[in-house]
């Protein structure tokens, strides 16, 4: 890559031209437009298996993080023979399935992917996704509510992955097997927030609506839904301090580890230690959990 207006780089057997590879895209810390694509390279190959064949929504900064910024579901025109779309209630989306296609996003100043719960084409949830967000106020609580509920699935026989979502929150990940339903996990979701909103009063809740709240943590099992979509493991967020949604071990949920420590400049460095950690637990089968509570 060379010039500072335009640069070339040759990825997949296509040649990709990069506007302004010195444009910053996370000024505080340096991170230009170059340097992002060197990162997208390499959190790709963890990256790409939560995107691929899904219904792709982007979130696009085109001066950087701190400039304005938006949401980009229909695939930009002209397309590129390399990126695949699929089109579902009239919107054209970019299945992001190949390196190519993800470093063409990056130059387009792309900096979150966030695929859709379910697979193109199907009906059936990829995984079982519980999403934590809390208000200012319980920040401080967030990882002992999150392993609360760890516990709690882990004692009804199910296996899970936290990952810091990149921004405030945690998202917890179950891998399923095939044939399960959105409705079978929305009310497995419910009786989940129930049993522990009854057993933590003080720090649960199941009151969508943040003005009944009081303060309390309310666990999004309703926003599981075809059709919606979540931040991807091992996206990048626009954030001040360019997040990584990152997969956690439960003992760094339980000693309180600070989400802001995974992000683009540490992750290379964790994904060494690590690897996928979602990708070591196996698909777990919800059928014994699903018949104790008469959920058919």
């Amino acid at each position: 890559m060379n010039g500072e207006d335009t640069g070339v780089i040759e990825v997949g057997g296509y040649e990709l031209k990069v506007s302004h590879p010195g444009k910053m895209l996370w000024p505080e810390l340096g991170i230009h437009k170059a340097m992002y694509l060197q990162k997208l390279i390499a959190l790709a190959p963890y990256l790409l298996p939560y995107c691929k064949n899904r219904y792709l929504t982007t979130i696009r900064y085109p001066n950087g993080v701190g400039g304005q910024f938006f949401y980009q579901k229909n695939a930009p025109k002209p397309l590129p023979e390399f990126v695949s779309t699929a089109t579902q209630d009239g919107v054209d989306y970019i299945n992001l399935n190949s390196l190519p296609t993800l470093l063409w996003l990056g130059n387009l100043a792309a900096l979150e992917f966030h695929p859709s719960f379910d697979y193109i084409g199907g009906d059936e949830p990829a995984e079982w996704v519980l999403d934590i967000d809390p208000s200012e106020q319980l920040v401080g609580r967030l990882m002992e509510a999150v392993s609360l509920i760890g516990e709690a699935l882990e004692s009804m026989g199910i296996q899970s992955v936290p990952k810091t979502s990149g921004a405030t929150g945690i998202q917890i990940v179950i891998p399923i097997r095939r044939g399960y339903n959105f409705g079978q996990l929305r009310m497995l979701g419910e009786f989940l927030a129930r049993f522990l909103t009854e057993k933590y009063p003080d720090l649960f809740t199941v009151e969508r609506m943040i003005r009944e709240r009081d303060d309390k943590i309310y666990i999004d099992y309703v926003q599981h839904a075809p059709g919606k979509s979540l931040a991807a493991p091992y996206t990048p967020r626009g954030r001040e301090h360019a997040a990584v949604s990152t997969p956690l071990l439960w003992e760094e949920v339980r000693r309180g580890v600070d989400p802001k420590a995974f992000n683009l400049l540490t992750i290379e460095r964790r994904l060494e230690q690590y690897g996928d950690l979602i990708s070591t637990v196996a698909e777990q089968s919800l059928d014994d959990v699903l018949a104790f509570v008469n959920i058919k």
